[in-house]
């Protein structure tokens, strides 16, 4: 077995599962469920991101015991909130201000992605989904931002695509991540035995 280097398990890889299961379901409402009704979309958007951003803040708590990892999370729920406030409570009434909040989310939360994927404490695998899904959605937000001649249901169904991309990636790293911590306590529990036994020796 390869020597597993425990500086790159992410404990609190429950919180990347929850949020993957989040974003997965409302890509594949987006996307295949035929939402029409733009008003009724922006305003599962905004139920979305809010309860994306409990859950990063969530993260971040639990981070910020473990003295690593927190700051991430806590710019990844401070995007999500401040999205779901601005569409909630600014734009709801302006499709037009809710598609720029919509693009500039996906960029934003992109860029964070591609900053986590540089961090020496992220997994090699674990870099390459973040930094895969932090480029994808800086492309498709720039892509909702500046195509205006879609249709409004367009928009919704580019950041369905976006949110699925992010659920899919976020269930790898949290199972990779669990697997990691799994692999980690098999080996602990192996030295133990071994360093048991030459003590009775």
């Amino acid at each position: 077995m390869a020597k597993l280097n425990r500086r790159y398990i992410d404990k609190h890889w429950m919180v990347f599962m929850v949020r993957g299961v989040l974003a997965a379901a409302f890509g594949c409402y987006a996307l295949f469920g035929g939402m029409n009704d733009i008003t009724n979309a922006i305003a599962v958007v905004s139920v979305l991101l809010l309860l994306m951003g409990i859950v990063d803040a969530v993260g971040a708590l639990y981070s910020s015991t473990k003295k690593h990892g927190w700051f991430n999370a806590i710019l990844d729920a401070c995007v999500d909130v401040a999205a779901a406030l601005c569409l909630l409570f600014f734009a709801k009434d302006d499709l037009t201000s809710s598609l720029v909040v919509l693009a500039v989310y996906t960029i934003a939360s992109g860029v964070i992605d591609i900053f986590h994927s540089f961090l020496s404490t992220v997994d090699p695998t674990d870099r390459f989904i973040r930094g895969l899904a932090g480029i994808c959605g800086c492309l498709i937000g720039l892509v909702i931002l500046n195509a205006g001649g879609f249709e409004v249901t367009t928009f919704i169904r580019f950041f369905g695509a976006y949110m699925l991309l992010v659920g899919v990636t976020s269930l790898i790293y949290g199972v990779h991540n669990r697997a990691q911590e799994i692999e980690d306590k098999t080996a602990r529990s192996q030295a133990r035995k071994k360093s048991t036994s030459k003590k009775k020796r």
